[in-house]
């Protein structure tokens, strides 16, 4: 495992799932090695998918950028060392807007 301690950057978990993605991040760690992210990631993901129920997304690296949507309660990004990990459950619009140039139109009007 990565020396040092999680450091979490963002999240809007409840403290006890928080806790559990420190965890299963720090189980994966154990398993892999730094360099394997797609692995670590993976092992993540279906950790939460058993333990949460199926939708969560896991990125792990050490440079990326990103922009999601995701779940209330379920997103947390934080980091052990250099590595960054960043899991979320997502979320999808309830209604896909069938004319998305509209507003665009509108605007232009």
């Amino acid at each position: 495992m990565l020396e040092g301690k999680a450091v979490v950057g963002e999240t809007d978990m409840l403290q006890t799932m928080q806790q559990v993605a420190l965890d299963v991040a720090a189980k994966a760690l154990d398993f892999f090695d730094v360099t394997e992210a797609t692995e670590i990631a993976r092992f993540i993901k279906k950790e939460f998918d058993r333990a949460y129920g199926s939708g969560w997304q896991c990125i792990v690296g050490t440079d990326f950028g990103s922009f999601v949507t995701h779940c209330s309660g379920c997103f947390i990004y934080f980091c052990i060392g250099s590595l960054a990990i960043l899991l979320f459950r997502g979320s999808a619009a309830t209604e896909p807007d069938p004319h998305p140039l509209s507003a665009l139109e509108t605007l232009k009007a």
